[in-house]
């Protein structure tokens, strides 16, 4: 989990990088934690090991990020999936938040991305009995973004990133953290970020760019200024 973050910090200190794609395997997204080291570690110890905790920052980071889900998406893989901008999902992938299961629940965000994913009941479904959702059920419920096909579980995700990488850094950015904070402020609050953060967007290099570039019946060239 260090290490995840720390790799996710360097790539969004780099200018170059406008996107970034997480993934697993075709087998799985991820299982989720470590069961073993769960039920060997105390209260005490998983507050001080302070892992969960160290995904927080993935809330900071400013480049957007697209999940690649392909199989098992469960506990904290789902978390985690949650915890990026977007989700893509291969037809075979499976959501879920099993650790009620273990005698246990969701304790890195579970309880609180899925509900605002998927509304209340379903979100009470699936972490009290143990419900897995399908790549198809998770799409028409609003986790996930897109459905591919099964060979394309990676691919199909890096076109996204694609697609979001050649659009305006600094708009991405702006737009990126105004639709977050629909989630954590009442909806006055909410426009009027969206306000600022549109005059702060026009007043870039890039729109000026993408504005005149459209005028002019050719492809933008955006460089993140």
């Amino acid at each position: 989990m260090e290490t995840l973050v720390d790799l996710l910090r360097q790539l969004d200190a780099d200018e170059a990088v406008r996107c970034i794609v997480v993934g697993g395997n075709e087998r799985a997204f991820a299982a989720g934690a470590d069961i073993a080291e769960l039920a060997a570690g105390t209260p005490v110890s998983l507050y001080m090991g302070g892992r969960i905790d160290r995904w927080d920052a993935i809330r900071n980071l400013r480049t957007p990020l697209v999940a690649a889900v392909s199989g098992f998406c469960l506990g904290g893989g789902c978390e985690l999936a949650m915890a990026c901008d977007l989700i893509v999902a291969a037809e075979s992938a499976k959501f879920g938040q099993p650790e009620i299961n273990l005698g246990v629940m969701p304790g890195a965000g579970g309880t609180q991305r899925l509900t605002r994913a998927v509304g209340k009941a379903v979100a009470m479904d699936m972490i009290l009995s143990g419900r897995m959702l399908s790549a198809e059920e998770a799409r028409e419920l609003g986790l996930v973004a897109r459905v591919v096909a099964q060979e394309a579980w990676l691919e199909g995700a890096k076109a996204v990133a694609t697609e979001i990488a050649a659009k305006s850094p600094v708009s991405v950015r702006l737009a990126k953290e105004s639709i977050d904070e629909a989630f954590e402020t009442p909806l006055n609050a909410g426009i009027d970020f969206e306000r600022r953060s549109f005059y702060l967007a026009r007043a870039s290099e890039d729109a000026d760019e993408g504005l005149e570039a459209f005028t002019q019946k050719r492809k933008p060239e955006f460089r993140g200024r």
